[in-house]
């Protein structure tokens, strides 16, 4: 179960918006032997998928990507509806889901066969039948993240989405299946005792999964005994570290930025911000400034918007909203300051603030944290810009940073790019931005990698790409060659 998502007596997901408390659907969910006829199918299915060329699977694909063009309201409308992403960001994610053609060209590459000599060329094996979990916090981008790339190699794919976020998970499998061979790529729909019958089933060859760490060790525990393939995103507790000659105009907006988007419900949010001490409380009222004019919570009525500040959806359910107001809760009785929340929207059913069917919570600025805190040492993923000092070294910049059981996106900013470099190759993380945010300016080549229990394996990038299959060397006698 996730997000105390409800599975009613009918057996199917109850999908609830969470800006406004209403029903988006109801969605059956796939039965146990239904599961193990779309195992059999999908291993019948692998073996002429695999047989179908490189080059004829990845134009499949990049069609199948463009007939999503075709959807996109649907899906903006889907994914606002199911978990609160406001329209603006639920339209960034289709800008990333519609524009895959260089990323398949690489994905391409990164299966063709290498001649390293005259006498050994190295060849690569799909694995079987893939399972992806996708994650609810960006439904159809993440989806194919881990769905494309295992198609390519010549799998077949099982998906099953986020509980959350079924209806966006089934009209992108859809649109993409209608254009592959039968038991390609399939859907199964439901909570975790779904996901676990397709992770236990003997005839699954890999599982590829974005959630939480907590989930991907219970995942990796059941794949260790038949030694499952495994790609495993998880979580993270991202570091910025601002040193005294940062941009403090570029740090400041990049932090409350990248703390608020998607409501802080992103596994690369900024959650802790390190400040040099000497220049805090200049960063502070930099940042109160940008937080509190620049931003707002977007309510369930286009008459809520402003147009000139930039809008924060609700959380995705009650759960996480506890779950955030706890570690906010516990940092202020522990000393934290609360220099600033915002309002929330009124409840749709009436003029209450945070109505039970609704969960909205404020932009808040914490300052003065102890490492020691919870909100300092477990994921939050909620609007939260999490301000702490530094004492402007290097070295306490670089220990603090790595004071974490996650090690996913950090990010450095100073003016001495030297120093900055030096700092980034010494944080515990797959990705570091020098004066940026990683994700905004990555290469579409760039791996994107978890360090500690953000991860275990990954994808994206040539070396993210080649973990959906298996290298296979072909070795001649040269003198057979002549």
């Amino acid at each position: 179960m996730v997000q105390g998502v409800v599975v009613d007596d009918q057996n199917c997901i109850v999908n609830v918006n969470p800006a406004t408390g209403g029903l988006v659907s109801r969605t059956p969910c796939t039965t146990q032997d239904e599961i193990e006829k779309l195992v059999e199918q999908a291993n019948v299915a692998q073996k002429s998928w695999s047989c179908v060329p490189l080059e004829e699977r990845i134009a499949l694909l990049q069609e199948g990507v463009r007939q999503l063009k075709s959807c996109r309201a649907a899906l903006v409308n889907l994914i606002s509806s199911e978990m609160g992403k406001p329209e603006a960001q639920a339209q960034d994610e289709l800008d990333d889901v519609v524009n895959k053609e260089e990323w398949l060209n690489l994905v391409q590459t990164a299966n063709e066969d290498e001649t390293l000599t005259e006498s050994s060329v190295v060849v690569r094996d799909p694995l079987g039948v893939v399972v992806v979990l996708s994650p609810w916090n960006f439904p159809a981008d993440e989806l194919l993240l881990l769905s494309l790339p295992a198609l390519a190699a010549g799998n077949t794919v099982i998906v099953k989405p986020s509980e959350v976020t079924p209806e966006t998970g089934a009209l992108v499998v859809s649109t993409l299946a209608a254009l592959l061979p039968p038991h390609v790529l399939q859907l199964a729909q439901g909570d975790g005792r779904v996901g676990a019958w397709l992770v236990q089933s003997p005839h699954i060859h890999m599982v590829a999964m974005t959630g939480s760490s907590a989930v991907g060790k219970q995942i990796m525990g059941e794949c260790a005994t038949s030694l499952k393939r495994l790609v495993l995103e998880l979580g993270g507790k991202d570091p910025m570290i601002v040193f005294g000659d940062a941009d403090l105009d570029l740090a400041a907006a990049d932090a409350v930025k990248y703390s608020l988007y998607n409501a802080g419900q992103v596994c690369c949010s900024v959650e802790r911000i390190y400040v040099d001490e000497s220049i805090r409380s200049q960063f502070e009222q930099k940042v109160l400034q940008i937080a509190s004019t620049q931003y707002h919570i977007i309510g369930p009525s286009v008459n809520d918007d402003d147009p000139k500040k930039t809008q924060v959806g609700p959380l995705v359910s009650a759960l996480q909203h506890n779950l955030v107001q706890g570690q906010v809760d516990d940092a202020v009785q522990q000393g934290a300051t609360l220099l600033y929340q915002s309002e929330i929207p009124a409840s749709n059913n009436g003029n209450e603030q945070g109505s039970s069917t609704t969960h909205y919570f404020p932009i808040t600025v914490l300052s003065n944290l102890k490492q020691t805190m919870i909100i300092q040492t477990q994921e939050t993923f909620g609007p939260v810009v999490a301000i702490s000092t530094f004492d402007g070294s290097e070295m306490d910049a670089i220990r603090l940073a790595n004071d974490s059981e996650y090690g996913l996106s950090s990010s450095v900013y100073t003016r001495d790019l030297e120093k900055g470099k030096r700092v980034s190759r010494n944080i515990q993380s797959g990705q570091v931005g020098i004066n940026c945010y990683p994700l905004e300016h990555a290469n579409v080549a760039c791996p994107w990698v978890g360090h500690k229990s953000s991860g275990f394996g990954y994808h994206s990038g040539m070396d993210g790409f080649r973990q959906f299959s298996v290298p296979k060397s072909l070795i001649f006698d040269p003198q057979t060659q002549k």
